[in-house]
């Protein structure tokens, strides 16, 4: 049986408008892939920055695992990311020419494996914001209606 397991930073798409997605690989250590695997992690206010041509993330937060020891781990440290080093410098270049940032939309397993779902965003204003919540009500509205429950 396979459990299918994702942690998805719901508040990344109201912020950024995503314009491209990497796939990422994150070096964690025993007690943090057990305690994600428990699905104690949370991406909010985090994102990714790239020093020395390796790429990092920044306030990820991940519970400490309760059968954890003294060698448990830090919660908020800073976790390193792993991607190719062409997929870097693109990122980097984008990022520097265009003010965008990086933020990771979700976590989740592939092959028994954490990989982590990047995206190049770039900030959204608060009336883009307040459109696209009149475009879902609309939506939504529009909705009821055809199914007949309105």
């Amino acid at each position: 049986m396979v459990i299918k397991m994702e942690i998805v930073n719901r508040k990344a798409r109201y912020d950024y408008e995503i314009l491209d997605k990497y796939e990422a690989g994150i070096v964690l250590t025993g007690t943090e892939i057990k305690s994600i695997r428990n699905g104690n992690a949370n991406l909010k206010d985090s994102y990714a920055v790239i020093k020395n041509n390796e790429v990092f993330l920044l306030n990820m937060h991940i519970s400490e695992y309760k059968e954890g020891n003294i060698f448990n781990h830090d919660e908020n440290r800073t976790r390193k990311l792993l991607l190719h080093k062409n997929e870097i410098k693109k990122i980097n270049d984008k990022i520097s020419i265009k003010g965008l940032t990086l933020v990771p939309l979700k976590l989740y397993f592939s092959n028994g494996k954490a990989k982590i779902e990047l995206a190049l965003a770039r900030g959204k204003h608060t009336y883009d914001k307040k459109e696209v919540i009149k475009q879902r009500d609309i939506d939504r509205e529009m909705k009821k209606s055809i199914s007949g429950k309105y």
